[in-house]
């Protein structure tokens, strides 16, 4: 009895609340306007497709970047190279830029960047003939 009185002065102390009134608010219903309700269904279904844009735009880049790094001229390497730059760039702030689209994908876009130059590292020594596009500085 001596307990469940300290008990319940401590938790009225700390909270501002009796256990009993803490138990109590459980059985309270929650207020939700219907807007708000509604709200949380429209943003799913909205933002489903466009996720699934962005994995698109990154699968395919990804795909140019890798089948076309030892392509040597024509259209194949300008895919390469755009698709490389695309990659490599940082802090792109519009919203199909590398970082964007692996961040709404909830993927870290420095841990895919990093590995995709890896592997290109990888497979450059076992094609020594190739000659792959190096990024040159212009004058001007």
């Amino acid at each position: 009895m001596e307990w469940e009185q300290a008990r319940s002065q401590f938790t009225k102390e700390h909270t501002g609340l009796t256990a009993d009134e803490k138990i109590a608010f459980l059985f309270q219903p929650d207020t939700l306007l219907s807007a708000q309700y509604f709200e949380n269904f429209r943003r799913t279904t909205f933002l489903e497709p466009e996720k699934r844009l962005m994995l698109a735009i990154l699968e395919d880049a990804i795909k140019c970047f890798q089948e076309n790094l030892l392509v040597r001229s024509g259209r194949k390497k300008r895919l390469f190279e755009e698709a490389e730059q695309w990659i490599t760039e940082v802090s792109g702030d519009w919203i199909f830029s590398f970082e964007t689209i692996c961040d709404t994908l909830g993927v870290n876009p420095k841990y895919v960047r990093q590995g995709l130059l890896r592997w290109k590292e990888k497979q450059l020594p076992k094609y020594p003939d190739a000659k792959v596009w190096e990024g040159k500085k212009m004058a001007g």
